[in-house]
């Protein structure tokens, strides 16, 4: 992106958090809110930006909210997607949607494989478990975050590299799912509860510890 500092900061932040106010994106960038109205502008007349309706507040004035347009959304890389949508459909067209889905979920086992074994330093603690593959999932441009929640946690994926394979072939999020699944199996369920090619901002999942009893019965 070729956008000052403080551009990107901004950027960053409505991928992260979603829409904003100015007051908000002011303390948490630590700016003015007159330097963060001329950075805003500016993103709005690249199109990477616009404002949302007024949100009705319990005390004040409604104020606007900034989110980021689909233009906008698309400065975060999508990893090779060209030449991954190519291959998709060169597999799809020689062998068939069911080997391409095979296929798929062959990759994932791998990748669950290399999870498992990142995963064995976190000895048994489930939120040290979630923590690392939050990281593991950063690393591979996700812009993962975990956040404690009522009865568990949520391990929240901000972007998705891989957004047009997934758009192309839906058996991409559901072996995701199924991997996440298998890596808790015992621990913890595991429920998809935002998914972005379902119109949300992001993909989250809700992972919620299971009792002893509960564990052994889904072991069995």
């Amino acid at each position: 992106m070729e956008l000052s500092k403080s551009q990107q900061q901004i950027m960053h932040c409505l991928k992260t958090r979603g829409p904003q106010s100015v007051k908000i994106l002011s303390k948490r960038l630590a700016m003015t809110t007159m330097g963060v109205r001329q950075h805003l502008s500016a993103l709005a007349r690249k199109a990477y930006v616009s404002q949302t309706s007024e949100e009705k507040q319990t005390r004040g004035r409604p104020v606007h909210l900034w989110k980021l347009t689909q233009q906008g959304h698309r400065q975060f890389p999508d990893t090779h997607s060209q030449v991954t949508l190519e291959l998709i459909d060169v597999i799809r067209r020689t062998l068939g949607e069911e080997s391409l889905n095979k296929l798929i979920d062959q990759r994932n086992v791998q990748l669950q494989l290399q999870y498992q074994t990142a995963l064995e330093d976190c000895g048994t603690e489930l939120q040290s478990k979630i923590e690392r593959l939050s990281q593991l999932r950063s690393d591979e441009g996700y812009m993962a975050e975990m956040r404690l929640i009522p009865g568990g946690w949520l391990l929240i994926e901000n972007h998705c590299p891989i957004c047009a394979a997934a758009e192309s072939c839906q058996q991409f999020c559901r072996s995701e799912l199924d991997m996440f699944r298998q890596l808790f199996q015992g621990a913890a369920t595991v429920e998809r509860v935002d998914h972005l090619l379902a119109g949300a901002r992001r993909c989250a999942y809700k992972i919620s510890p299971v009792s002893s009893n509960e564990a052994s019965s889904l072991i069995s």
